[in-house]
């Protein structure tokens, strides 16, 4: 078999140029773009691992804020819990304080109230009880009784001494050894001179009496010389017979309860019983001489 150098020649020189053509116009341009096309999935491979990192970082991040979150969550609210129980029982006590507050008062103004009315009614009692006392003795009042009573002021007359006797003569000297004598009831004249002689005996001078009667005196006399007084009178002895019982009645009613009907009264003066045997009484329980008090 012939060979055709030249066809070979023409067929290979066709080949090399149609490979060049290829490689220059159709294979470079496939590489090219293969390439760019790698580059491409690169970058992109590249930028989304770099996001998921960046999505895992943020992720991790949302998370550790959401435990922080979370905690901090639990730790206002037991703070608030703890806080709001705290100011429960404070409201809660100065409620229960002002409660019991309220409730002391309203017993003690009930006490108070109830205190009150006893010593009312107590001292009601004690004002009927003198005031009958005080009728019974202007109604047994007579001639018998005066006479004891001139002779009780009598014997309290002379029984002065010291100063109280100088008291008394410095205020009769001061008025001209005169002086007013009243008395509940009038006097005889018999008793009049017995007063006047016995004032007389005492102050070693002569003196004058202006005799006056005075009702409010219950069973009493009464000397006065230029604001000095000198008296007997059954009313003081019921006047402390009253101080009794309110001494008794404010005892008691700060213990929280009235005196009994028997303690109620305190020691009560002998003299009063002058409302069953008024002469025997008055004369058997004279009282002892006191410091006549100067006006």
């Amino acid at each position: 078999m012939l060979i055709d150098w030249f066809t070979v020649g023409a067929q290979t020189l066709n080949f090399l140029i149609l490979v060049w053509l290829l490689k220059h116009f159709l294979y470079q341009p496939v590489l090219d773009a293969i390439d760019a096309r790698e580059k491409a999935i690169a970058a992109t491979v590249a930028n989304t691992a770099a996001k998921e990192a960046k999505a895992q970082t943020q992720q991790a991040e949302f998370a550790k804020k959401n435990t922080d979150f979370d905690a901090q969550r639990g730790a206002m609210l037991a703070q608030a819990t703890a806080q709001a129980q705290a100011e429960r029982e404070r409201l809660m006590g100065l409620a229960r304080a002002e409660a019991d507050t309220q409730r002391a008062k309203c017993q003690n103004a009930i006490e108070d109230d109830y205190a009150q009315l006893r010593t009312d009614i107590a001292r009601r009692a004690r004002d009927e009880v003198l005031s009958i006392v005080r009728k019974i003795l202007v109604e047994l009042a007579d001639v018998k009784l005066e006479q004891k009573i001139c002779d009780m002021f009598m014997q309290r007359l002379r029984a002065l001494d010291g100063a109280d006797k100088a008291t008394m003569l410095e205020a009769l000297k001061a008025a001209g050894w005169h002086a007013q004598c009243r008395s509940s009831g009038a006097f005889s004249a018999q008793q009049k001179n017995a007063l006047v002689a016995a004032l007389d005996e005492v102050c070693a001078s002569k003196t004058t009496l202006a005799f006056e009667t005075a009702p409010q005196l219950v069973s009493g006399i009464e000397l006065d010389a230029q604001g000095y007084k000198l008296a007997w009178n059954i009313d003081d002895y019921l006047a402390s017979f009253g101080e009794h019982i309110d001494q008794a009645v404010r005892g008691r009613a700060l213990e929280g309860t009235l005196p009994p009907a028997s303690a109620s009264t305190g020691p009560a003066p002998a003299e009063p019983h002058a409302v069953n045997r008024p002469e025997d009484e008055i004369a058997a329980r004279a009282p002892a001489p006191t410091t006549p008090a100067a006006a």
